[in-house]
């Protein structure tokens, strides 16, 4: 969600999807800090926080600097008279991460989840939204920048994977520069190697505060895919501590707005890249509408070997597909298959194979494509997985663009 970007690792609080996914576990490692109140809390319950030890400007387990969630934390631990404990975890494993830690029971709460209901479905609940995370563009303080239009012939830093480099693929007026971090994204500025960066606004701030002495301008930006409200995560049988949580977070919301100037998150008036959704996409130039993109209804599946009727593939299917591929098969491919890389990108199957897509599909899932880095599927995922993938990956495609 590779090396997961730093906006998924700060939104999990956990990557990038910086997240990106995995699949080794680490050991979580539990560390009580000092009680958050001078009364006697020895019989008190922790409030213990699902947290990343090197995952600044978010967290940290360096008692000098924890970061903006866990600040959050402990300022929620003192308004509500607990301690606070920490269960440490690599928020790079994604969604894995929510899974070991906040609903393996092992914490009570993790602070800086996207707050949306598709996240995890109905299996953690949320606080009310504590703040913004954006994407940001980056660049010298006497560089103007209103909109995309500003760009052009600019180098721009984005990093590999991440909505920024898919959103501006299509931009052949506006040079790439591709990084693999927002710290390598500000190095490019520093260097003279890029004009602009167009990278994880948080990061961005963190390291325009501690590395370059705020010499740069940062214009954080909105949209689908660039912008998340961040909330506190539970699990759904916290319902009790959530509400509690939510009681206290109004009082605290200067306190927050203090913790974020202090991390140097961004907190300018962000920019809209996109519109609504019957709005075009702000970066991409003006062309020609394209013909709808196929839906599973209109498309036949095959399970194994097994024809199978259109409309036997239901919501649950594509559903449970998307869960797996985006767990699973993000970290190359995109977040719902949303990529740059013509060559890894899955929504231009039946574009490139027409009607050898399936069986494309199906072999390369099943063998691999060891020499592409592309490892074979048919001993981790059930055939009945790998198809739900499919039926999912159907409702993506697209009809636009050239076959190459």
């Amino acid at each position: 969600m590779p090396v997961i970007s730093g906006e998924f690792r700060g939104l999990y609080a956990k990557s990038g999807v910086r997240s990106h996914l995995g699949f080794l576990a680490v050991a979580a490692i539990l560390a009580l800090v000092e009680p958050t109140s001078a009364a006697d809390t020895s019989d008190v319950k922790p409030l213990r926080l699902c947290a990343d030890p090197t995952n600044l400007p978010y967290s940290s387990d360096d008692a000098s600097k924890p970061g903006f969630y866990l600040e959050v934390g402990q300022a929620i631990g003192k308004a509500l008279g607990r301690p606070v404990a920490y269960n440490w975890y690599r928020t790079y494993f994604g969604k894995r991460s929510v899974r070991v830690t906040l609903l393996g029971r092992q914490c009570d709460a993790m602070i800086g989840l996207p707050l949306s209901d598709d996240f995890m479905g109905p299996t953690v609940i949320f606080s009310r939204k504590i703040s913004t995370q954006t994407y940001a563009l980056v660049a010298a303080k006497g560089k103007a920048i209103s909109s995309v239009e500003d760009l052009k012939g600019s180098r721009v830093a984005v990093q590999y994977q991440t909505t920024p480099q898919n959103l501006l693929a299509l931009r052949d007026d506006i040079e790439k520069v591709t990084v693999l971090s927002t710290e390598e994204g500000m190095r490019a500025l520093d260097l003279g190697t890029a004009d602009v960066a167009f990278v994880w606004g948080p990061a961005a701030g963190w390291l325009n505060k501690t590395q370059y002495e705020n010499r740069y301008k940062i214009q954080t930006v909105e949209g689908k895919g660039l912008s998340w409200d961040a909330a506190i995560g539970f699990a759904r049988t916290s319902k009790e501590l959530r509400d509690q949580v939510d009681a206290v977070l109004p009082g605290l919301e200067q306190k927050i707005v203090d913790l974020a100037t202090k991390y140097g998150l961004p907190d300018d008036q962000p920019i809209t890249l996109y519109g609504s959704e019957n709005t075009p996409n702000l970066l991409t130039p003006r062309k020609a509408a394209t013909a709808a993109v196929p839906t599973v209804s209109s498309l036949s599946v095959n399970i194994a070997s097994t024809e199978r009727e259109p409309d036997a593939v239901n919501s649950a299917s594509v559903n449970a597909g998307k869960e797996v591929f985006n767990a699973t098969c993000a970290h190359c491919h995109g977040t719902d298959a949303v990529q740059g890389e013509r060559r890894i990108d899955l929504r231009r199957l039946q574009l490139r194979y027409g009607e050898n897509a399936r069986a494309t599909f199906w072999t390369t899932v099943h063998e691999g494509r060891l020499s592409k880095g592309m490892p074979a599927w048919k001993e981790v995922l059930t055939d009945y997985v790998l198809n739900d993938i499919y039926a999912y990956l159907l409702t993506l495609q697209t009809s636009a663009g050239s076959t190459d």
